[in-house]
């Protein structure tokens, strides 16, 4: 019986989400980790056909000149994670899976985004459709070379500027039309999942930007058999308020005011200090109070680049909530985690799922990865709980062959 050779494509694949994914996949198909943090390795997804780590090969697009290896060093160096021995063990691997990475694009990602890029080829396309000629000749190469029976597409890329949507995108054969305008008529993470849909494969997007969520994409998994699921991948302080928010609810305390505000260091907070760009986080990050406990509190979100911090994000919360007798109190929480090491093996996580859900014969979008996620495509629910309800159910339903 043959193996099944799966591929994990990354958008921003040499960031320090890609490379710590690449990593731990590195480390976990030789035994040198535990499951620890990965989502599918729960045990009732013990019945369940996922791929294993081993059957992993991992590629993707970039516009730095950045390797995995480089990396994973900058990220043990300057946050002092990863051990030595472990990213030793993992030297040739990551050297391998490095020489499938291809120069990406810069074609309606922004001028913050644009400003990183150290690669000539990566201003290579000047429409969307020779870009997307371009992804879609990279991935499938990559396929044939390495026969693999299925490969998935997730962006791990910066955070782009907010995009206006329009008719352009209301539909598939409307935005088919506009692949040779410029500007382009959609943002570098739209034509990314437009490449990987064309090719028929998984699209996850782990990021705020557009990215797949729109009409004329949603028609075009359809039409190809597969599946998109995203976005903004949940995996700090939005986490934690959509486990806190429903404790509120549930116990029947008013929130009065919920302020947080994050702090961090490494790349993304670099893109993010331009305040377009974070202007398509903090609206992801904002929305989900209101969306728990049915009513609208007064919200604050900030977000700062402080570069001594590196990897390591702080998020500091400030709820103010009236009680019994109009008794006003104060909650306070402080979290801090490394970004990289948070995202990391959900991204593998939501791969493994991603692949399955297509093996499955499902098309278009994932609606049971919802907890994965700050704006869950297709879902309106913020609750972790009823958002993890609905992964527990989907696994129930394969387990019990619905």
């Amino acid at each position: 019986m043959t193996t099944r050779r799966v591929g994990l494509w990354l958008i921003g694949a040499c960031g320090g989400v890609g490379s710590t994914a690449a990593l731990g996949l590195a480390a976990l198909s030789r035994g040198l980790t535990d499951t620890t943090s990965l989502v599918t390795a729960l045990p009732m997804f013990d019945v369940v056909d996922l791929d294993g780590p081993e059957q992993f090969v991992v590629g993707g697009h970039e516009i730095r000149q950045a390797g995995f290896r480089q990396t994973v060093a900058e990220l043990h160096e300057r946050s002092n994670v990863f051990d030595e021995g472990l990213i030793a063990a993992c030297q040739g691997q990551l050297a391998e899976w490095e020489a499938n990475v291809r120069p990406g694009t810069v074609l309606g990602a922004g001028p913050t985004i644009a400003r990183l890029a150290d690669r000539p080829e990566v201003h290579r396309a000047e429409t969307t459709r020779e870009a997307i000629a371009q992804i879609e000749g990279d991935i499938a190469d990559f396929r044939a070379r390495n026969s693999l029976d299925q490969v998935v597409v997730v962006n791990v890329s910066s955070t782009e500027p907010p995009y206006e949507t329009g008719d352009a995108h209301a539909s598939f054969p409307q935005l088919a039309r506009t692949l040779d305008r410029r500007p382009p008529a959609v943002p570098a993470s739209s034509i990314y999942a437009f490449a990987a849909l064309d090719l028929g494969l998984p699209y996850v997007n782990f990021t705020p930007s557009l990215g797949a969520t729109i009409p004329a994409l949603e028609e075009l998994a359809l039409a190809r058999k597969t599946v998109i699921a995203g976005k903004d991948g949940k995996t700090g302080e939005t986490l934690l308020k959509t486990v806190l928010a429903p404790m509120f609810k549930h116990r029947n305390w008013q929130i009065l005011s919920w302020v947080g505000h994050n702090i961090f260091g490494n790349r993304d907070g670099l893109v993010l200090d331009d305040p377009v760009n974070k202007s398509s986080k903090i609206k992801t990050k904002d929305q989900v109070i209101s969306g728990v406990v049915g009513y609208r509190p007064q919200t604050h979100v900030s977000i700062e680049y402080i570069e001594s911090l590196d990897d390591w994000k702080t998020a500091w919360n400030h709820i103010h909530f009236k009680g019994f007798l109009g008794t006003k109190m104060i909650m306070q929480v402080i979290w801090q985690g490394c970004d990289s090491l948070l995202a990391g093996p959900l991204v593998l996580d939501l791969a493994r799922l991603a692949l399955l859900s297509q093996r499955r014969g499902e098309a278009g979008v994932l609606r049971h990865l919802a907890c994965f996620f700050k704006n869950p495509h297709g879902v309106g629910v913020h609750d972790f709980f009823e958002q993890f309800a609905m992964l527990e159910g989907y696994v129930r339903g394969i387990t019990e062959g619905r």
